[in-house]
């Protein structure tokens, strides 16, 4: 059994919220649980790593929240988050506080693949 929860965005709108909301409490549940989770952010996603950025994007359900306060939440429970090389070269190297680190293609292929790890993808 997986132990461990991979979960990259590089589709989802970095200005949806209520995609946003369900994929960082996904991953905040299953911390919680006791998995390892961590997120990728690449691609379109990745803007999110971008200071200012998430800071932008208010809740629906409560306008005074905002994506940034989803990922530092997640982050309390456990949630690593990691941004892609190529979207740094894209998006740029200011990030947020919470990014543990930027990544490569070759670790996002050999961390998706391990068969430890459950991937999903939004």
């Amino acid at each position: 059994m997986a132990r461990r929860l991979l979960i990259i965005m590089v589709n989802t709108d970095p200005r949806d919220a209520a995609a946003l909301c369900a994929l960082f409490m996904q991953a905040s549940v299953a911390a919680a649980m006791n998995y390892a989770v961590e997120i990728i952010l690449s691609g379109r996603s990745a803007e999110l790593a971008i200071k200012g950025v998430a800071a932008q994007v208010p809740l629906a359900d409560h306008p005074d929240r905002t994506a940034q306060d989803l990922i530092y939440s997640a982050r309390e429970v456990g949630v690593k988050l990691k941004v892609c090389a190529t979207s740094v070269e894209c998006w740029g190297d200011d990030l947020i506080d919470a990014i543990d680190g930027i990544v490569g293609g070759a670790y996002l292929i050999s961390e998706a693949m391990d068969g430890e790890t459950l991937t999903l993808t939004y």
